[in-house]
């Protein structure tokens, strides 16, 4: 079984992505294939950095990508808050969707990680879940107020036979998940699309506001009512970590950082709230204002 790591980026992440390629080579696996998504077009310093690396390629599969892009363009625009002038309601027009090309990709079983974080440890955990589970996450969004939770918690109640702590169970963030390939293919998509449109579940998505990759991947997973694991709801203490730079407090140990509370491992920093600029700064040498940014500068510099 062909067993693989997926991102998405484009020059305007270069930096981070290099510092993510570098964290998986040293703290999950030097050999492990990883498939770099093309955000976008601009993307000469990304391939020349693939081109350097033998087990990085690029996803190259344009009617994957354009399936996903029009699936999400339909779906949203079919959204009640479509057509208002809300802050960044245009979200939906750009590429973060493209992230769900994974499930038609090469990989027989997947892990994403959002360029903006640095692995911490292998993800053999991960695989394990995967024998049992179709989509495994760690992160706390079921933990999130009803108001700004990705599902339109009450509704969801009100209009099918789920409760509000099996909906919650649910819930999850998109920045780290693993899954296999062969999940959503055209034609479940053609029938998600049908429940979202005619069906008017298009309001099981809570969106307040804006749109996001986020919001469609929890009614995917939602509705096709696959099993779910979550490591933050294990029963075992040591699996529920924080994962967030700017929120979550760390122990550097051997330049790998771990949950303060019990030293617990965690599968990825995430440095989110954190401009790329800001990170392209602190790997050409200079200070910026984050958090934990000895371990970007170290995996950026040590390993380019």
């Amino acid at each position: 079984m062909l067993k693989g790591i997926y991102t998405l980026a484009n020059d305007v992440v270069y930096d981070q992505l290099v510092a993510l390629l570098n964290s998986i080579e040293a703290n999950v696996s030097p050999d492990i294939p990883i498939c770099v998504i093309p955000y976008d077009d601009r993307l000469e310093k990304v391939k020349q950095e693939i081109n350097s690396r033998s087990n990085v390629i690029l996803f190259d599969d344009s009617q994957s990508i354009q399936r996903w892009e029009d699936f999400a363009y339909e779906v949203w625009s079919a959204h009640p808050i479509a057509n208002k002038k809300v802050s960044r309601s245009q979200w939906y027009k750009g590429h973060l969707q493209r992230k769900f090309v994974a499930f038609d990709g090469e990989f027989e079983q997947f892990v994403f990680y959002e360029a903006d974080q640095l692995a911490m440890k292998p993800v053999n955990d991960v695989w394990e879940k995967l024998q049992k589970y179709d989509f495994v996450f760690d992160d706390w969004e079921h933990k999130k107020p009803t108001p700004v939770a990705a599902l339109n918690i009450p509704l969801i109640e009100s209009s099918s036979t789920y409760k509000e702590d099996d909906i919650r169970k649910k819930i999850h963030d998109a920045s780290f998940w693993g899954s296999k390939r062969g999940l959503f293919n055209p034609e479940e998509l053609i029938n998600l699309k049908a429940k979202l449109i005619n069906e008017n579940e298009i309001e099981w998505i809570n969106g307040y506001g804006f749109w996001d990759d986020v919001f469609l991947l929890n009614y995917l997973t939602f509705r096709c009512d696959r099993p779910i694991y979550n490591f933050t709801l294990s029963e075992n203490g040591q699996d529920r970590t924080g994962n967030c730079a700017d929120a979550d407090p760390f122990i550097n140990i051997d330049n790998v950082l771990y949950n303060q509370q019990g030293l617990k491992p965690i599968h990825r920093i995430h440095y989110m709230n954190y401009s790329s600029k800001d990170f392209a700064r602190l790997c050409q040498g200079y200070d910026a204002e984050i958090r934990y940014k000895y371990d970007i500068h170290k995996l950026y510099k040590n390993f380019h």
